[in-house]
């Protein structure tokens, strides 16, 4: 961490390097929402061609970096950054140094980040996300639409919306299904799917962004809008359709909908109900805490959840 109330992260490099890792790990860090005040090489005053940071003169046979993640007194939002996102930070570092490597990135489960293969294009991955390219490229500081095999891009919005998972060659219901953890059924109540057929580029929900806790269902009525049901429930139109899998705000005489229900809380905190996906990191993310206030409040001892469970999630 660095000090003296300024704001970003910096990066220094050895001089025996070039500024290819750094320029790398700097542009992870924007698409996750942290600004980079530079990268940079600096030099032993006594010895200009010597760096100035002992780790990196005294490890000559590796390239080394030194990170400063942020102003833990800074002035910005680095201090907000480091305490409620750093996992996010540290993930930026993992993706930027695989982009320099070349290696294969694989996104933690339930993040917003998407990897390009082989034949996609700026298009399908906004069409497919539900999103423009403008979007998109703006989310990741795109000049162009050149994109490369590998190359790790986040999606804006993705998170708030939910988790999806979109349908590659070989895919299947039950494949899918055992791989977030739910059964198929549940798969397919979660998409509305009355069959087991599938399409390559399919969007398919894996984990809704609100708990399916329901409190109540709802028989639409003549008249009804999802406007005035979500008034009398007090709940959100997006709520709603996000619950009940709707892509327009259309309603039938006769459908049922499922009302969400509002987090059980105390006058110290929240209580939350654990659905199939769930992690504790996303849960203390979503809910502006950590992982380890929500492990003390539970006296849990690992990271193990199941559905169903209750947790404490401490204000």
């Amino acid at each position: 961490m660095n000090s003296r109330g300024g704001d970003g992260a910096e990066i220094i490099y050895a001089l025996r390097n070039s500024d290819a890792l750094s320029r790398s790990i700097a542009n992870e860090f924007i698409k996750s929402g942290q600004n980079v005040r530079k990268y940079y090489q600096r030099r032993l005053p006594s010895d200009p061609s010597k760096d100035y940071y002992y780790i990196l003169r005294d490890t000559p046979n590796n390239e080394s970096i030194i990170i400063e993640y942020g102003f833990a007194d800074g002035s910005g939002d680095d201090p907000s950054l480091i305490k409620n996102n750093w996992e996010d930070l540290a993930e930026a570092v993992v993706r930027g140094v695989a982009n320099y490597l070349g290696v294969p990135y694989k996104p933690i489960e339930g993040s917003n980040i998407y990897v390009v293969k082989k034949g996609d294009t700026l298009w399908n991955i906004a069409r497919n996300f539900g999103i423009s390219v403008d979007e998109l490229k703006k989310a990741n500081n795109l000049t162009s639409n050149s994109l490369s095999i590998g190359q790790t891009l986040v999606i804006p919005g993705m998170e708030s919306e939910g988790d999806y998972y979109t349908v590659v060659k070989g895919d299947t219901l039950y494949k899918i299904a055992n791989q977030f953890g739910l059964s198929v059924d549940e798969l397919k109540r979660l998409n509305n799917l009355s069959s087991n057929t599938l399409s390559i580029g399919q969007r398919l929900l894996i984990k809704p962004s609100i708990s399916e806790d329901v409190t109540d269902t709802y028989t639409v009525k003549a008249g009804d809008s999802l406007y005035q049901i979500a008034r009398k429930y007090n709940t959100t139109v997006d709520d709603l359709k996000r619950l009940n899998n709707l892509t327009s705000n259309l309603l039938s005489i006769g459908q049922v909908l499922k009302i969400p229900s509002e987090p059980i809380s105390d006058e110290e905190n929240i209580i939350y109900t654990v659905v199939a996906g769930d992690n504790l990191y996303q849960i203390a993310k979503r809910y502006n805490t950590s992982v380890s206030a929500i492990k003390d409040a539970n006296n849990l001892i690992s990271d193990s959840l199941s559905i169903g469970q209750k947790l404490i999630i401490p204000r």
